[in-house]
């Protein structure tokens, strides 16, 4: 006996939200001062190229570092939202706890940042912090 009926499941989405594509989102653990990236808490939605590929590779590891040493600074704090905003290497980096004691919410994507769309919950969020990081 054959089942032809078919389960779409949905995809889990994680990160912050953004309408922009390509993209990566993520929800890191955040232990103490340092974060961890869990494979099954981190989605891409859209395709980058090789090239894109490539950079956000050598890159991600680099990001979670100074996610890290604004979780020591206290410019990212897990009980308060505030977004920053990295920049590296033709990459955009949104990152926020919004307030969620032990997470770090984050979306990664090709080039310059994105505005939030009028009534967004980001869009009442004090104003991002922007950090460009050099190689």
């Amino acid at each position: 006996m054959s089942d032809d009926t078919t389960t779409d499941i949905p995809v889990p989405e994680w990160g912050l939200k953004r309408d922009i594509t390509p993209r990566l989102g993520a929800r890191l653990v955040q232990e103490g001062h340092r974060l961890h990236c869990l494979a099954d808490r981190a989605s891409i939605t859209g395709q980058f190229s090789e090239a894109e590929a490539r950079e956000l590779d050598q890159a991600f590891p680099l990001i979670l570092k100074q996610l890290e040493l604004m979780l020591v600074s206290g410019e990212l704090n897990p009980r308060h939202q505030h977004c920053v905003t990295l920049y590296h290497n033709g990459l955009t980096c949104e990152a926020d706890t919004l307030g969620s004691c032990g997470y770090v919410y984050l979306a990664i994507y090709p080039g310059q940042p994105v505005s939030h769309a009028p009534g967004s919950p980001d869009e009442d969020s004090p104003m991002s912090h922007i950090i460009s990081m050099a190689r």
